[in-house]
């Protein structure tokens, strides 16, 4: 049974380990781009002279031999560098063909094989966004090349600035004849369409919503217009075109996707970038749990952006319908669920999102009738994970103890099932606790399917605690007589791993709270937590101090009263001890029970 100070300096511990992380996506993994060599940035390629050069070591070669190719920054162009490539070989008579040959790296912290077409290695790009001034790779020539080949390079300076399809040399090969000349422009320069945009007046409102338009809002009913903290989505269908405005407050981007699940992959989403002082607007596509890919197709208009605050708003149009060679977007006269997003952005580049989506409570149609909709940015299953974990950990084995340390000399006569009173109760609670724990520990599991990389030492925390909670009742059973030699063995053993699970476990529940995936609002909500774990002990506290102090004194004058005046007057005392214990649990557990309901009642609102 652990002793109260332990738990109280758990609340000042967990202080320390509420971390937040977030990650991006630089990894140069593009191999949707090794066609058209285009980033899918949603920006045009920059007009302006590249400042980089291509040069070789070789410029005839014969099947099978290897070429030296460098990228690098124009001796003309200063200490210019680059955080992106890709460079491949072409047919220089078919330079909108397929890459030709395999690349072999030597900078393999910088550079990584790529594999474009039917051929692994035929292309070469970057690992992360670092600044770098050059860049070298070994071609090998394949074993029919034609009879020129000529190297370009996409070149990204920032995520706004990059050049595409670069022209290099052209090398021969030995023999061959009529060999084409040096593609001096890139044959392909479009990129993504991008949508000119304008400034809102004035910011969005929530009127109209269930009545002329859809609303999908966070906290509950709350008004864009007034209120600088509301997540907010609306749409309003029209003849052909569905109007959509996003809301939020957010430091780089604000997005919302259309999905056919509450999972996070294959869905249709509508980015709102901050860039510098406008917005960007963008569709893009999220394939699996991936950073999204921009569309390459202009799918929106009347596009506006407003910035005000530390909001975001943004406001456009899109066909109901599309036609069938645009992949990726959905029609909208399905029902979807509905996920809103936030998080930073750089340069362009959007991270991770800063908390769970909002994921919209059922499916709707999007040219349906208007409707007030309900969501939540956190899974019932994990819900169901907090509120297991809450009544095991700050209810019913803190009762548990209480009981089994103070209440032993209660009830004497009284029995359950053959045992005293004091030890059915507390054995009750602690299997309550373990059953409650076993649940509460898969849920997350069967949520994520596996293991989750995001969740910080939360989950290790967890497994411990469930470990320990196992071995509890096991030493339980084995445990020796009570008059036993050994008996000693067993109690401290109890002690420790009692309190060791009971002060991790605590330590994991505050680091939940502040997961993504059960994002309770704070401070205060910690407060709350902070509060149930303090209430709990300064109540074993004042049992201790009233069993060590209080009994011990009161024990000893009684002996004194029965000697001189020959009274009994122990078993009155026993009753008013007893009273006084049971005041204070009937109290523990009306304050304890209020801090659960009000934790339980923010998570079932999360």
């Amino acid at each position: 049974m652990p002793g109260p100070h332990l738990l109280l300096v758990v609340v000042v511990v967990v202080a320390g380990c509420l971390i937040k992380t977030a990650s991006g996506f630089a990894n140069g993994k593009v191999s949707q781009a090794c066609g058209n060599m285009i980033p899918q940035h949603g920006h045009d390629s920059s007009s302006k002279p590249a400042p980089y050069n291509i040069t070789l070591d070789k410029h005839t070669f014969s099947p099978g031999d290897h070429i030296t190719v460098t990228l690098l920054v124009a001796p003309t162009s200063g200490s210019i560098s680059f955080k992106g490539f890709l460079i491949e070989a072409r047919d220089a008579g078919n330079p909108d063909g397929p890459a030709v040959g395999s690349f072999s790296l030597l900078n393999p912290s910088e550079s990584q094989l790529l594999h474009c077409g039917h051929t692994q290695g035929s292309a070469v790009s970057h690992t992360s966004k670092s600044k770098k001034t050059e860049i070298q790779a070994v071609w090998e020539a394949p074993k029919n090349p034609p009879a020129g080949v000529q190297f370009m390079a996409t070149v990204v300076q920032k995520y706004k600035v990059y050049w595409v399809q670069i022209p290099g040399p052209v090398v021969s090969l030995n023999g061959a004849t009529g060999v084409p000349p040096p593609n001096p422009t890139p044959t392909t320069t479009t990129a993504a369409v991008t949508t000119t945009l304008s400034a809102l007046t004035r910011p969005f409102s929530s009127e109209g919503c269930g009545r002329s338009k859809s609303c999908l809002r966070d906290p509950v009913g709350c008004d864009p217009g007034r209120d600088p903290l509301c997540f907010f989505l609306s749409f309003t269908p029209e003849e052909r075109t569905v109007l959509f405005e996003l809301s939020g407050p957010a430091d780089g981007y604000l997005s919302f996707a259309l999905s056919l699940d509450k999972w996070m992959g294959n869905d249709d989403v509508y980015l709102c970038v901050r860039d510098g002082d406008s917005v960007d607007i963008n569709a893009a596509y999220a394939s699996g749990r991936t950073h999204p890919e921009l569309a390459s197709e202009n799918v929106l208009s009347d596009t506006a952006w407003r910035l005000a605050d530390g909001v975001i708003q943004c406001r456009f149009r899109r066909d109901i319908l599309l036609p069938r060679q645009i992949e990726s977007r959905f029609n909208l006269d399905q029902s979807y669920f509905l996920f809103i997003a936030h998080g930073r952005a750089e340069d362009g580049v959007i991270y991770r999102h800063d908390r769970q989506p909002l994921i919209s409570t059922h499916q709707t149609v999007i040219t349906g009738p208007p409707e007030n909709l309900a969501g939540s940015r956190s899974s019932l299953l994990i819900k169901f994970h907090g509120v297991f974990m809450l009544v095991a950990w700050m209810t019913t084995v803190t009762t548990g103890v209480i009981i089994a340390r103070y209440f032993k000399h209660d009830w004497p006569e009284t029995r359950l099932f053959g045992r005293r009173l004091w030890f059915q109760v507390h054995r009750v609670l602690m299997t309550l606790t373990v059953l409650l724990t076993c649940v509460g520990f898969s849920l997350p599991f069967i949520y994520r399917g596996g293991w989750s990389r995001h969740a910080g030492s939360h989950p290790y925390l967890g497994c411990t605690v469930m470990a320990l909670s196992f071995i509890q009742p096991i030493m339980a059973l084995l445990r020796p007589a009570t008059d036993s030699s050994r008996r000693y063995i067993f109690n401290w053993m109890h002690l420790g791993t009692g309190t060791i699970a009971r002060v991790l476990a605590v330590v994991a529940i505050f680091l939940g709270i502040q997961q993504q995936a059960l994002l309770l609002p704070g401070p205060w909500s910690t407060g709350v937590l902070a509060g149930c774990v303090v209430w709990g002990v300064l109540v074993d506290l004042l049992l201790e101090f009233h069993s060590k102090v209080v009994i011990v004194t009161g024990r000893t004058l009684a002996e004194d009263e029965e000697k001189i005046l020959g009274t009994h007057s122990d078993s009155e005392r026993q009753r008013k001890v007893s009273r006084f214990k049971k005041i204070v649990l009937a109290v523990f557990l009306v304050g304890n029970v209020g801090f659960l309901s009000v934790l339980l009642n923010t998570i079932r609102n999360v």
